[in-house]
C-alpha cells in the first residue's frame, strides 16, 4: 500500500480566522486530525469528516508523550490515509513540528508543511503592542524560557541577553518569570522598563498585564495568570495605550450563547468572534428528516405547477437542496417559478444552487413576506409552495390563502429537541455565559423548555438577546423579557444592538 501523506499545519494562535488559506485547504482534504491543545476548536470546522484526535499537551495535566504522537502520524499515514497535524501557531517555531517532520523523513512517509502565524507575532498586535517601532526598537529577540529536559537554566545567558535587543518576547516562561526578569535587569535592562504579558492572546478569553520590569514577576502572581502567555519585554508595551483596539471592543470577554445546530451556528458563532466576544455554541435541537418525506419529494416532482417557491429558513433550502439532488434535478427545475425568501441570510443559502430570490422580505417576517408577495402578483391567485419545518408559525400561509392563494405546505425537516442529559448541561453552562442570543421563536421556545422550571430565573441572570419583534414576542409568551432587540433582524443587527445595549450601560 502507498503511504498517505502528513500535513504539518500551522494553526496559528487564538482567533480561528489567524489560519492561512493553505492550512483551511489541507484540513479540508484530512481523513485524520492530530490537534493541540493550543488550536481552536473552530479550526476543526474545516475538517468535518475527518476524525478528529486530540494530542494536546497541557502542562499539570496527563498528556499523550511525543513519541506517541509521533507514531501515530507514522502509523495514521502509513496505512493510507491524510494526516492533519494541527499545531498552535507555527509548525517549526518553538514547536516539534521539526522533530516529527525528521520522523516521517525517516520512516519515508511524505509531507508537507503549512506555516503558521506564530504566537509572538499575532498576540502582540491583539494585545496592543507592535514589537518594532522607528523610534523605539530596531531589534526584536524571540525566546524560549522552557529548556530542553536535563540542560541546567543559565541566569548568565538572560544577562548577556538584557541589552543585546530593543525588544524580548519569552514563549512558555510562566514558570521562571521572577528569575527571567531579575536576570534582565542583572544584565543591565532598566529596572523600569515597560513590560507586559498576555495570557490566551488573540481570544476573547485575552488578559494583558502592564508593569515595569522589576515588578511584573510580583503582579502576574497576584493577577493569576498562568500559561498559555507570552512576556514583552521593552519600550514599545508604553504604546498599548494607544495601540489597543481587540480588547476595547464593547463585546469583548462576553461570553455568547448560541442555541443553535452547530452548521447552522458556524457564521454566527463567527460573527460573534469577529466583535472579540467568546462563541458558545450549543445545539438545542436537532435538524432531521421528517417523519413522511413524501410530500416533499412529490413538490419537488411537479416544480413546474408552482407560481412561487417560498423559503423561510436556510434550513429548507438544505434540505430542498438535497431532495433536488435525489432526484437528480438542479436549478433549471425553478424554471418556471419565481422564488422568495424571507432574509438576506435565507436568500444566501440559495445562491451556491445558482438560484437568485425574485423576492426578499423589506422586513424578515412571515408577515411581511405574505404581503411582499401578494404585491408582487396583486389581481391574480398564484400557486405558492412552502418547504419548511413540520412544526412552524402559520401566519404566512394563512394570510397568502386568505388573499385567495392556492398554498401547499410541506414538511422539509424537523427539530428534535435536547434528552435529559443534554438540559442539564445546559442549565451548567447558562450559569458561565454573559448573553443569551435567540434567533428565532424556535430557539427560545426550546431553550425554555429545556431549562425547565429554572428557565426565568437563569435567564435573569444574563442578558436575553432577540433578533426581532417575532421572537421577542415569544419569549414574552414565555415569561422572558429580552433586553435587547435588533432594529435590523439579522445576526449583524442584533450584534450591532448588543454591542450599542453595552455601551450604554458604561455610559
Amino acid at each position: 500500500m502507498e503511504p498517505g501523506t502528513v500535513w504539518l499545519i500551522g494553526a496559528g494562535p487564538g482567533d480561528p480566522e489567524l489560519i492561512t488559506v493553505a492550512g483551511a485547504r489541507a484540513l479540508s482534504k484530512a481523513d485524520v486530525v492530530l490537534y493541540d491543545a493550543l488550536s481552536h476548536p473552530a479550526l476543526l470546522d474545516h475538517a468535518p469528516h475527518a476524525v478528529h484526535i486530540d494530542v494536546g499537551k497541557r502542562a499539570g495535566e496527563r498528556s499523550p508523550p511525543q513519541d506517541h504522537i509521533t507514531q501515530q502520524l507514522i502509523e495514521l499515514a502509513s496505512s493510507g490515509q491524510t494526516v492533519a497535524r494541527l499545531k498552535g501557531g507555527d509548525p517549526f517555531m518553538f514547536a516539534r513540528g521539526a522533530e516529527e517532520a525528521l520522523a516521517l523523513s525517516d520512516a519515508g512517509i511524505p509531507f508537507h508543511v503549512v506555516p503558521g502565524i506564530s504566537s509572538p507575532v499575532a498576540t502582540t498586535p491583539y494585545a496592543g503592542i507592535s514589537l518594532t517601532h522607528r523610534d523605539l526598537s530596531s531589534s526584536v529577540t524571540f525566546i524560549t524560557g522552557s529548556d530542553k529536559a536535563g540542560k541546567a537554566w543559565s541566569e548568565d545567558s538572560w544577562r548577556r541577553l538584557a541589552t543585546a535587543t530593543d525588544t524580548i518576547v519569552v514563549l512558555m516562561g510562566m514558570r521562571r518569570i521572577a528569575a527571567i526578569t531579575k536576570a534582565l535587569i542583572a544584565g543591565g535592562r532598566a529596572a523600569d522598563t515597560p513590560a507586559a504579558v498576555i495570557q490566551w492572546g488573540a481570544r476573547a478569553s485575552q488578559r494583558v498585564l502592564q508593569a515595569p520590569l522589576d515588578s511584573l514577576a510580583e503582579r502576574v502572581a497576584e493577577a493569576g495568570l498562568t500559561n498559555p502567555a507570552v512576556i514583552v519585554v521593552g519600550e514599545v508595551v508604553s504604546l498599548r495605550e494607544h495601540l489597543r483596539w481587540y480588547d476595547r471592543r464593547p463585546l469583548f470577554g462576553k461570553r455568547v450563547l448560541i442555541p443553535r445546530p452547530k452548521e447552522q451556528a458556524r457564521e454566527t458563532a463567527a460573527a460573534v468572534r469577529h466583535r472579540s466576544a467568546a462563541a458558545v455554541v450549543f445545539p438545542l435541537i436537532r435538524i432531521v428528516d421528517p417523519p413522511d418525506s413524501g410530500p416533499l419529494r412529490s413538490a419537488v416532482a411537479n416544480l413546474s405547477a408552482y407560481d412561487w417557491v417560498v423559503f423561510t429558513s436556510a434550513n429548507g433550502v438544505r434540505k430542498f437542496s438535497t431532495e433536488l439532488e435525489r432526484q437528480k434535478l438542479d436549478a433549471r427545475a425553478l424554471g418556471g417559478c419565481r422564488v422568495a425568501a424571507i432574509g438576506p441570510k435565507t436568500a444566501a443559502a440559495l445562491l451556491p444552487l445558482g438560484i437568485r430570490a425574485d423576492l426578499i422580505a423589506k422586513e424578515y417576517v412571515g408577515e411581511t413576506l405574505a404581503a411582499d408577495l401578494l404585491d408582487a402578483h396583486a389581481g391574480s391567485s398564484p400557486k405558492v409552495l412552502i418547504p419548511r419545518a413540520l412544526v412552524a408559525r402559520s401566519e404566512l400561509p394563512d394570510l397568502l390563502a386568505r388573499s385567495g392563494a392556492a398554498v401547499e405546505v410541506v414538511p422539509a425537516y424537523e427539530t428534535l429537541a435536547l434528552d435529559a442529559q443534554l438540559k442539564g448541561e445546559l442549565a451548567e453552562l447558562m450559569r458561565g455565559v454573559d448573553v443569551a442570543m435567540f434567533t428565532s421563536s424556535s430557539t427560545a421556545t426550546s431553550m425554555i423548555e429545556a431549562l425547565g422550571a429554572d428557565a426565568q430565573k437563569l435567564l435573569r441572570s444574563v442578558t436575553v438577546a432577540s433578533i426581532g419583534p417575532v421572537t421577542s414576542a415569544t419569549l414574552r409568551s414565555l415569561g422572558v423579557e429580552p433586553d435587547v432587540e435588533a432594529e435590523q433582524y439579522t445576526i449583524e443587527g442584533l450584534l450591532d444592538a448588543l454591542e450599542a445595549a453595552t455601551q450604554n450601560a458604561l455610559r
